[in-house]
């Protein structure tokens, strides 16, 4: 007999981006929704077109998903208005994407009080839209807000709520814990009986963490019948954020209780991109990573001296409940210099570096990148910056440039116009195949003018880096005081979409921006072959 199917729906890019602080740019969400695509996640909710700019441009273009349903967010048409009378609604429908949820009240309460209209009024509203949506030949699904609250305060109506949406022919209806307040127990109790009034396999879960039960929930959820399990990466949202999709994700692929009666069609090579996923997304919010993450966290499989220490190493499943590597992170004796030789081993395969695990010069470099990352570097956000460095260690690597000498200038100024402008000019001076050559850039600031001049003139290499764009910058202090450390991370992309990023650190932010422009200058000449000088 063959498993049933759990379907995965990611939030992160709407609900994520009502966390305080959180605000996606596009080309996060565009390098974020790739990365949930890449992981297997059959739902990616790209945010609410028409809501504002970013989400409108967002879904103004088809993106080429592999695996997931690309899924715009928004309400029900309004009560009072046609379909085609309603702008807001019109403008969903407007979307380049495969499926809608919608959202709609489901306590009593709430339609009375907030939308101030009656009950019936509020399933006709819920009926028309999905009917609408299920018309354009897109899959429906209706976000039941407030749900368990609303199954408390009126049962019969948040099921007539649910049930509407059904018969109109949406393909999910999604329970939403909106407050966070429900207990698992509690969860259990109700999906199960919501079960009974909608088919199997048309259910879905959402829950938020507000009691630090979102994951808990969800699973109670599954138990009961959920089969869309509604999440965010690492957690994020509203308030305490919603269930953890990197916590919930590998406990229903690795323990026995679900792994055996269901599939969530994310392989087992696409779970080992877990913890990538999880810290790719923490140095685009420019945070740093939850160490004590379960799964993902750097110390989720550490161990200290002592007696543990010595035991892991022989049979590492005495104190480890799950295989690290399975999800991408990795075993961290702390007494133990063996500790991380293997990760570095099997990262350096994937980049086509062979070498053994007894060669000398791996722990060289594996002793090179505990040195670097104790001053600040971090290689897990920055794999362009560590094959560099591993290239350097162990094999030859083409000085395709040297850098002799570079300059910024930041002028405030009045401009033609009278208007008060502040300036940066950078000139960088190169040797390139025995020519010396000097350019000037200006920009927006230090750091793109920097980047403006150091690739204005490359000389033999210059067609190599035409297509070469810097998308995002980010600037992290590591210590405090006026010589403070700070960690700079650079994300470059070419015209065929690649995209790979880069570090630097230094207690100059500019030397610290250098120091990445170069590696990612240096790793795209790498990677596209360009002959030494």
């Amino acid at each position: 007999m063959g498993k049933e199917r759990l379907y995965l729906f990611d939030t992160t890019l709407r609900d994520g981006a009502q966390t305080i602080g959180v605000d996606f740019s596009l080309e996060d969400k565009i390098l974020i929704a790739g990365t949930l695509d890449a992981l297997g996640i059959d739902y990616i909710e790209g945010g609410y077109p028409g809501a504002n700019a970013t989400d409108t441009e967002f879904f103004a273009s088809k993106w080429p998903f592999e695996n997931a349903r690309f899924t715009a967010f928004g309400m029900t048409k309004r009560v009072g208005r046609s379909v085609s009378n309603d702008p807001g609604f019109q403008g969903i429908l407007q979307a380049e994407c495969e499926a809608i949820c919608l959202v709609a009240k489901s306590w009593d309460y709430h339609v009375r009080v907030a939308l101030g209209i009656s009950n019936e009024e509020n399933l006709e509203s819920i009926s028309e839209s999905i009917k609408a949506v299920c018309d354009t030949g897109r899959e429906a699904m209706l976000d039941c807000e407030h749900f368990f609250d609303g199954y408390k305060g009126n049962r019969d109506y948040a099921l007539a709520c649910a049930r509407s949406a059904y018969d109109a022919g949406a393909r999910w209806i999604v329970l939403c814990d909106t407050n966070g307040g429900t207990l698992p127990s509690e969860i259990e109790e109700i999906v199960a009986d919501v079960a009974k009034a909608i088919p199997g396999g048309h259910l879905g879960i959402h829950t938020h963490n507000d009691t630090e039960n979102a994951v808990a929930n969800t699973l109670a959820g599954v138990r009961a019948g959920a089969r869309q399990i509604q999440g965010t990466l690492n957690g994020v949202g509203e308030r305490c954020g919603n269930a953890n999709l990197t916590s919930v994700i590998p406990t229903l692929m690795l323990k026995s209780e679900f792994a055996d009666r269901f599939d969530t069609g994310v392989t087992p090579g696409q779970l080992r991109t877990l913890t990538h996923a999880s810290r790719m997304l923490d140095e685009i919010l420019n945070q740093a990573p939850n160490r004590h993450a379960p799964y993902v966290g750097e110390s989720a499989f550490a161990t200290k001296a002592g007696i543990h220490a010595s035991a892991i190493l022989k049979d590492p499943m005495t104190y480890e409940h799950i295989d690290p590597e399975a999800v991408g992170n990795q075993r961290r004796v702390l007494v133990s210099d063996q500790a991380g030789k293997s990760n570095i081993q099997g990262e350096l395969e994937r980049i086509g570096i062979s070498v053994s695990k007894g060669d000398p010069a791996l722990s060289d470099l594996l002793e090179e990148v505990k040195r670097r990352e104790a001053a600040g570097y971090a290689y897990d956000a920055a794999e362009a910056s560590f094959e560099l460095l591993a290239r350097r260690k162990l094999s030859n690597v083409p000085r395709f440039f040297e850098v002799d000498s570079f300059r910024v200038l930041v002028e405030r100024r009045h401009n033609a116009i009278g208007e008060l402008v502040t300036v940066s000019e950078a000139t960088v001076k190169v040797h390139v195949n025995g020519e010396t050559m000097m350019s000037v850039g200006e920009g927006n600031g230090p750091v793109n003018a920097l980047d403006s001049a150091l690739r204005k003139d490359l000389g033999k290499y210059q067609d190599f880096i035409e297509d070469l764009a810097l998308v995002d910058y980010k600037v992290r202090i590591l210590t405090g005081g006026t010589d403070a450390t700070t960690r700079v991370l650079v994300e470059s992309r070419d015209g065929e979409g690649n995209r790979w990023f880069t570090v630097g650190v230094s207690p100059n932010i500019v030397d610290a921006s250098f120091e990445a422009l170069l590696d990612s200058i240096n790793y795209k000449l790498i990677r596209d072959g360009a002959p030494a000088p």
